[in-house]
């Protein structure tokens, strides 16, 4: 019962991992990477879609991303949710592609985003330590119902905290993997 609960636990951790990595793509760095624009919501026909459903997106150059839509239409769509994301971005439009060119980041930007880094980690602390709290609460439950005796509730809220401090490790060194990328010149 309890190494089911643990898995259970350790399981919504990883997703909680999993979910602050995917969202650490989003976030620029020095090159040019087709993740930093392809979950951009835009609005197609009143239905927001990520960009990525819209266009094919590749990186010819470092410091260059090019958006080839599906459909020609979409094309000012895609440019206006360029242009109103926080990207800092100025799309460059052709009448069939857009470019976006990553100008190098100045010290100012690379110290906001390393902070903004930090707050997604944190939250994805969060998301890690809620996990705990509520697979503690089910101990708790378990002891209480005396599905499970005082020191296997000790024992595994042990086990918990050791599972906890494991994927608040990881989440610091995500953290400080994605803080050095942006220190990167």
């Amino acid at each position: 019962m309890i190494k089911d609960m643990l898995r259970e636990a350790e399981s919504q951790m990883k997703k909680a991992v999993k979910a602050l990595e995917n969202d650490l793509l989003t976030i620029r760095t020095g090159r040019a990477s087709p993740a930093l624009v392809e979950r951009l919501p835009v609005d197609y026909y009143g239905t927001p879609t990520a960009l990525n459903q819209l266009a094919s997106i590749s990186a010819p150059e470092p410091q260059m991303l090019t958006i080839r839509p599906y459909d020609p239409g979409s094309l000012r769509d895609i440019e206006r949710a360029i242009q109103t994301s926080d990207l800092g971005l100025t799309p460059n439009n052709d009448g069939h592609l857009i470019r976006l060119i990553l100008p190098p980041l100045n010290e100012e930007r690379r110290r906001e985003l390393a902070k903004v880094v930090r707050r997604r980690a944190e939250e994805g602390k969060v998301a890690t330590r809620n996990c705990r709290r509520d697979a503690l609460s089910d101990l708790r439950e378990f002891e209480k119902e005396k599905l499970i005796s005082e020191d296997d509730f000790f024992r595994g809220r042990d086990e918990l905290q050791e599972l906890t401090s494991r994927y608040t490790e990881m989440v610091d060194k995500i953290q400080e993997r994605k803080e050095q990328e942006i220190k990167e010149i």
